[in-house]
């Protein structure tokens, strides 16, 4: 089976990630301040302006300045120019948080789920990491290019950037890199052609060389031309829309539901994170190449409505033996979710650019010896 397939990632620039970095850098807060605390905070941000909605419950919740943080993210990214898209320091901000609703609380503070809903998760054995291939070049693209542009190493870089990467499949199995785009913000004063050329040596062929070192892949950079706009004040960002850039690229069905700046108990994060444990477990054990997970919940109950697993042709046991022996190992509960993968604790800013997925020192990503040793004696 012969084909291309094509996944995009965005710089942590991008407005729709200052959004999503602004959520998770106030949950965090929260959630440091008082690992039970109960919060779904959304931004929206355009031209020098900032507005934070949404809910937080937590003991001292009035001890957390959601602007003051916001501030230092829009500043670490680097948005301190409106030359850039954002000047974090004249912006305007809009504060609107307010307690979580008390039927949702009573909810969710008894085991249950915050809300009805179905979330994916998976892994295939195309790179280290467990992740399709086209999604991992993607997310390196970006988050080399802002180690280039903070470093200074090309200081002509903005903050706005996106990536796309489509790789060609022989047999089903990653051959090469055919095509890259790159569209990235920049200096007005610099031109396309050295753009092209810089970017060429210092990023693209450098980072495709590292999964083909033979390859010189068909590429566009800035195909429309002069990006000097860009940002919040090129585009609105808004938190939770760069759901696919999120995941796995299109490699996997999404169930809809966002992740950034919500607590663990909203299975929406959370059961994404464990259907991606129990894929990554199923094709490091060796069981299959590739696996689907997919979990789904009503909201107030804690047991799962249902557990649906595909292995896509590849897999080296039965699948209805593999979901009783699933069943066994992971505690797909809300609350066992939150233990088994320790979540109530403030890791969630680093997972809000460049993918949730993929990255090592995730407590989703740590593949447990003891749990490949049992989904191995499936194969015996």
């Amino acid at each position: 089976m012969n084909y291309l397939f094509t996944s995009e990632s965005v710089s942590e620039g991008h407005p729709d990630k200052v959004a999503d970095q602004i959520s998770d850098a106030i949950l965090d807060a929260f959630i440091q301040l008082d690992p039970n605390a109960k919060v779904a905070c959304e931004c929206l941000i355009t031209t020098n302006r900032l507005i934070i909605a949404g809910e937080a419950k937590a003991l001292n919740a009035d001890k957390v300045n959601s602007v003051e943080i916001a501030k230092n993210v829009i500043r670490d990214i680097g948005y301190d120019s409106i030359k850039t898209g954002f000047d974090y320091r004249k912006a305007e901000y809009t504060l609107l948080l307010h307690e979580q609703s008390p039927e949702i609380n009573i909810s969710v503070s008894s085991g249950g789920a915050g809300d009805q809903g179905l979330m994916f998760g998976y892994a295939c054995d195309e790179t280290p990491e467990l992740m399709p291939m086209p999604i991992s070049i993607a997310h390196k693209l970006m988050s080399e290019l802002a180690g280039l542009r903070k470093s200074g190493k090309i200081p002509w870089l903005r903050p706005d950037a996106k990536s796309q990467v489509s790789v060609r499949y022989e047999d089903g199995k990653p051959a090469g890199i055919e095509k890259v785009v790159i569209s990235t913000q920049h200096r007005e004063d610099i031109s396309q052609k050295q753009i092209r050329e810089t970017l060429m040596d210092e990023l693209i062929l450098p980072v495709a060389r590292m999964y083909f070192p033979h390859t010189d892949p068909d590429c566009l950079i800035n195909p429309s031309g002069s990006f000097t706009i860009g940002g919040p004040h090129g585009d609105t960002g808004l938190t939770g829309r760069k759901i696919i850039v999120d995941t796995y690229g299109g490699s996997c069905p999404h169930g809809g539901g966002a992740f950034s700046g919500k607590d663990p108990s909203k299975v929406d994060r959370s059961a994404a994170y464990a259907a991606r444990y129990v894929a990554k477990h199923i094709v490091a054990s060796g069981v299959a190449s590739r696996c689907t997970i997919q979990v789904s919940y009503a909201i107030g109950k804690e047991d799962p409505t249902s557990l649906y697993v595909n292995l896509h042709g590849t897999g080296k046991v039965d699948e209805a033996r593999l979901i009783t022996t699933i069943n066994g190992l992971f505690d797909l509960r809300p609350n066992g979710i939150i233990r088994m993968l320790d979540l109530k604790r403030p890791t969630y800013l680093k997972t809000a650019a460049y993918g949730h997925f993929g990255k090592a020192d995730l407590p989703w990503e740590i593949v447990d010896s003891d749990i490949v040793r049992e989904l191995q004696l499936l194969l015996v």
